[in-house]
């Protein structure tokens, strides 16, 4: 299981002036932070992105390239950010993970083609046309097929494609029943595609809103193992929770089919 830091978000305010402001000390310190506590890959969240797209993300893409050479998660819903964002990842050695694309029609005609373009694999949410969450499995595997039909017509291997089931919040009316689903979809989705498909999560979805940092993290720690056990590819997650990166090696090494050691916790 890949942990993915979700440290790197323009949400928040020291990151939103480092781009703004074109400064990257801000955020080349944030990345060494992240790989310093055990993130193996990088989600670059810019947002939308909405004045300079191009500018920002190549920015982005390469301060981050300056202090690390850990894969990169392109995580906009801007087109025009994720191929300035391709196109500036001139050091890694295979191109950033798109972060990603839906049912949602201008994704599909705008995102999902630039997976083929530029040979990258992307993450495909299962939401419905109009971002709709599916709560029960079925219509989950019903969003799935759907979605892997258009990836299919776009002229993509399998080995590119990465799906998230989408955690839902627990506060939500239906987010303990929709994550259930999600459990048994990442459980079931290679069975049912006929290939070994990669997953990821985004753990932090699970405690979205006011929660006390005790209740976040025992949630977290709790429903990491669930997923990891189900088969989960890749985990997207706050590092600096210490704890919920020690249960999520020590998962990796229970389930890891090699000789186990103590040197890997």
């Amino acid at each position: 299981m890949i942990l993915v830091a979700d440290n790197l978000q323009i949400t928040l305010p020291v990151i939103a002036a480092a781009v703004e402001h074109r400064d990257p000390a801000p955020i080349q310190k944030r990345v060494k932070e992240c790989e310093s506590a055990g993130a193996q890959a990088i989600d670059i969240n810019s947002g939308p992105l909405t004045k300079q797209p191009e500018k920002k993300m190549a920015f982005l893409v390469e301060t981050v390239q300056s202090v690390t050479r850990l894969p990169l998660l392109l995580d906009t819903s801007n087109p025009c950010a994720i191929e300035a964002g391709l196109k500036a990842a001139q050091n890694c050695t295979v191109p950033p993970i798109i972060n990603g694309f839906s049912l949602e029609p201008q994704k599909l005609a705008q995102i999902l083609p630039l997976a083929k373009k530029y040979h990258a694999d992307i993450i495909g949410y299962l939401l419905t046309p109009d971002s709709q969450v599916p709560v029960d499995e079925a219509d989950c595997i019903s969003v799935a097929l759907e979605l892997y039909e258009k990836f299919q017509a776009a002229g993509l291997a399998n080995d590119q494609l990465i799906i998230d089931p989408v955690v839902a919040p627990v506060i939500w009316e239906n987010g303990v029943r929709h994550n259930q689903s999600v459990v048994s979809v990442i459980r079931n989705l290679s069975d049912i595609l006929g290939f070994d498909v990669k997953t990821i999560a985004g753990i932090s979805n699970l405690t979205t809103g006011k929660i006390p940092l005790g209740k976040k993290l025992l949630m977290e720690e709790s429903f990491l193992p669930v997923l990891a056990g189900a088969g989960l590819s890749m985990a997207l997650l706050n590092v600096f929770h210490t704890r919920t990166l020690q249960i999520a090696r020590a998962c990796d090494a229970l389930l890891n089919p090699g000789v186990f050691s103590w040197a890997n916790l």
